[in-house]
């Protein structure tokens, strides 16, 4: 889902503020009055797939309202070389300023939503669902994790206020997993779930003990994941099974194949590379 205007807005102006600085003086020596109207198209120059278009719509109409960007394909989309992907229409000005900040914003979208799509196809058959981690880029959360689903992703925690994940060093200072537990449940708001990051049978077996509506499957071994899964279902058929920890598309498939519920992996966000794309002028 794409965030509200309310909340991208002031990020969207912070990167046209950076760019542009004290004016664009190449744009404005050579146009001066801000009324000569532009044609212009974005390209694909890689196979990719395709996210971010309404965010860069956004970002040209924060320069003139005007401006008219229509895409030419869906979000999501997955483009061969040399496929226009969106027309523009305005001024000169909004056309040639607000160029680099929306392509670079698109581009990180695009490679980020190409990355996802390429572990989603390795899972297609299977009921595992691949989600996203906090190890996004400061100040681009949003857009990082909107561009996962995107790829066909689900999102995790949005942040620390989203649901409880009780990992290994919460548990280290907390002195247990049932005492980590304890202390959450007397302050946590319902709905609100419990994870716990789990590394062994008899870590698996406390959380179980304590209730844990989600258990982290943390670097696991294939086959001690495979014996950890089918005990969990046994214990409680309820409780939601993630699996985590040196995923790649070598071994997210196997991964998956032990039946767990969740697979979640930084690597689409954190491994991806910039979908090349440009723009040019008709």
């Amino acid at each position: 889902m794409l965030p509200s205007w309310i909340v991208l807005d002031p990020l969207l102006k912070s990167w046209l503020l950076e760019d542009i600085g004290r004016g664009d003086r190449t744009t404005q020596g050579i146009f001066p009055q801000p009324v000569e109207q532009g044609k212009a198209q974005w390209i694909t120059k890689e196979t990719g797939v395709i996210a971010g278009l309404p965010i860069a719509a956004r970002v040209f109409q924060l320069l003139d309202n005007e401006v008219n960007f229509i895409p030419t394909v869906t979000e999501g989309e997955k483009c061969q070389p040399k496929t226009i992907i969106a027309e523009i229409e305005g001024s000169m000005n909004a056309l040639l300023t607000g160029e680099r900040v929306a392509l670079n914003m698109a581009m990180r979208l695009s490679g980020i939503a190409t990355a996802t799509r390429q572990y989603i196809e390795i899972i297609a058959d299977l009921p595992t669902q691949l989600v996203d981690t906090r190890k996004t880029t400061p100040g681009l959360r949003l857009l990082e994790k909107y561009a996962t689903q995107i790829g066909g992703a689900v999102n995790h925690r949005m942040g620390l206020d989203d649901a409880v994940m009780i990992k290994d060093n919460h548990i280290q200072a907390a002195g247990g997993i049932g005492e980590a537990i304890t202390r959450i449940r007397k302050t946590i708001p319902y709905p609100l779930t419990i994870e716990v990051e789990t590394t062994c049978l008899k870590e698996i077996q406390e959380a179980l003990k304590w209730n844990a509506d989600i258990i982290m499957l943390d670097n696991m071994p294939i086959e001690e994941m495979k014996i950890a899964v089918q005990f969990i279902r046994k214990q409680n058929s309820k409780v939601k099974i993630e699996a985590s920890g040196n995923i790649t598309l070598n071994t997210i498939k196997t991964v998956g194949q032990t039946g767990v519920d969740y697979i979640s992996s930084s690597a689409p966000i954190t491994r991806s590379t910039w979908l090349d794309l440009s723009m040019r002028m008709i």
